[in-house]
């Protein structure tokens, strides 16, 4: 049976002549600035705001800035007070998480995830191998999934081929979210939804549904409606399965095609891309075995249509 923790307060040893880490566990439903005043009554609204500014303040593993965010009873609640590593912009992505085994980024539309034969720089990959060697010639990055070349949205990469066959081979055990943003054309009548066929690629490299499952592997997609206009709604899109294009060509099983998608449908393209981003990922980390989230903000040339 686990035994009951301090819910006052614990300590992380630190190095001689710098503060100790706290860390906190939430004993019931609150607010995170209302929680902290409550766990530091010596320290000011003001003063907790900074900390929040500064990114000192993490929830279960996650840096938050929000002062209202919400809290849920037994969330551990951290303060670090070393400055954190700034986020990295480099050419085409944003480096929101690194550690020993992993690399998780924010790629912008546009950019490859790996080489193809038409284009060997200037992807995804390229860029993260000639960081990590900046570091040590010998260092290396391995693919762990994949992102299409006009998503944007987060990724990760492995730092060495033990950790990216980790991940590969229980990518389903591994992985406790992945959600997408998908714009679609079309006001799509029904809020909630889910979508199973079995996919398969076409001799033109174009992936198409079949309900044999005989005829391809199997796809399933959940959906909700969050937004919506006069000529477009807004999905959250959660993945069970991670096949090529899938929400892609479940968007078109669907009737409506992502926005800017003309190889599966689409006939707009109002925000000159494609309408779909990795919004969510959380997973379990192969090595430290802690549940790691990591959220961007949504696009928003997606909520200017709206």
């Amino acid at each position: 049976m686990r035994q009951q923790k301090d819910t006052r307060r614990t300590f992380s040893q630190k190095k001689k002549g710098k503060p100790n880490d706290l860390k906190f566990e939430v004993e019931q439903d609150s607010e995170l600035l209302v929680f902290l005043l409550g766990k530091m009554p010596q320290k000011s609204r003001n003063d907790v705001k900074v900390l929040l500014r500064d990114k000192k303040v993490f929830v279960e593993g996650e840096a938050i800035s929000q002062f209202n965010q919400p809290l849920s009873s037994g969330q551990k609640v951290e303060i670090r007070w070393e400055k954190q590593p700034e986020e990295i912009k480099i050419r085409g992505l944003k480096i929101i998480f690194e550690d020993q085994y992993l690399i998780v980024i924010d790629k912008e539309a546009g950019v490859l995830s790996i080489a193809t034969e038409k284009q060997k720089e200037n992807t995804a990959y390229s860029v993260l191998s000639e960081y990590v060697k900046r570091q040590d010639p010998v260092n290396k990055i391995f693919v762990v999934h994949r992102l299409d070349k006009d998503t944007s949205g987060i990724m990760m990469y492995a730092k060495s081929q033990r950790i990216q066959k980790a991940l590969q081979e229980n990518w389903n055990d591994n992985i406790l979210e992945r959600t997408y943003l998908a714009v679609v054309e079309g006001i799509v009548a029904k809020p909630v939804g889910k979508i199973i066929s079995y996919l398969a690629e076409s001799k033109a490299l174009i992936m198409y549904s079949s309900q044999n499952p005989e005829h391809g592997q199997k796809a399933v997609t959940y959906y909700e409606l969050t937004k919506s206009s006069k000529k477009h709604s807004l999905l959250q899109v959660n993945l069970e399965t991670g096949r090529k294009n899938q929400i892609r060509v479940h968007m078109k099983d669907i009737g409506h095609p992502v926005i800017g998608d003309d190889k599966y449908g689409a006939t707009t393209n109002p925000i000159k891309r494609l309408g779909l981003h990795a919004w969510v990922l959380s997973f379990t980390h192969p090595v430290t075995k802690e549940a790691m989230r990591f959220e961007t903000e949504v696009p928003q040339v997606f909520l200017g249509l709206f």
